[in-house]
């Protein structure tokens, strides 16, 4: 079993920055693949950011692409998410996600990820 507890969110204007973090505890972090996804209101639950267990492969949503950055901190049990130039667009309840892996992929699928935080709003005004 796999805690994760995102932190960071709130309300940033457009063209701002934020950084969401997630905390992970309760097994080895660096057994685990790790990803950011995002739902907005009405709107299907979609994949921002992935990073593989071992940092070595990231990959990143179409829509968040050169805006956002992913990375981890294995002492600190710790992924985080750094948002630059956020859009209204990007308002949406932010989820961090794990997944047990014993390989170093990314995966994008909601379906592929076993443990799941709580979530953090962002909010973006224009």
């Amino acid at each position: 079993q796999v805690q994760l507890v995102e932190s960071g969110g709130g309300l940033v204007q457009a063209g701002g920055s934020l950084r969401l973090s997630c905390l992970a505890s309760g097994r080895t972090f660096s057994n685990y693949a790790m990803a950011w996804f995002r739902q907005a209101p009405g709107k299907e639950r979609e994949f921002g950011a992935g990073i593989s267990r071992n940092g070595g492969n990231i990959g990143y949503g179409d829509s968040v692409k050169g805006r956002f950055t992913t990375s981890r901190d294995y002492a600190k049990n710790t992924v985080y998410l750094q948002m630059n130039s956020v859009k209204p667009e990007d308002t949406a309840v932010y989820y961090c996600a794990a997944r047990p892996e014993i390989s170093f992929v990314v995966r994008t699928k909601r379906g592929d990820y076993t443990y799941w935080g709580q979530g953090t709003q962002v909010t973006v005004s224009s």
